[in-house]
């Protein structure tokens, strides 16, 4: 099953989001296309949304989705 986070504006960004969740802010761009998002700021958020976030992978350390 996969892991879901609920978020509101007050969570900020994805970059926090994927601190608090994977460990690594660099990994934000996972979640956003996994929940196909493509901005990082989540300040837009009017009401709490639930976000599937990806397994943690340890092999994604430079925040550059691989080609």
């Amino acid at each position: 099953m996969m892991a879901t986070v609920t978020v509101t504006a007050s969570d900020r960004t994805l970059y926090h989001v994927a601190a608090t969740q994977l460990n690594d802010a660099t990994q934000w761009w996972r979640i956003a296309q996994l929940n196909g998002m493509s901005d990082p700021d989540l300040s837009s958020f009017t009401t709490p949304v639930t976000l599937q976030l990806p397994v943690v992978d340890s092999t994604q350390t430079d925040g550059i989705p691989a080609q």
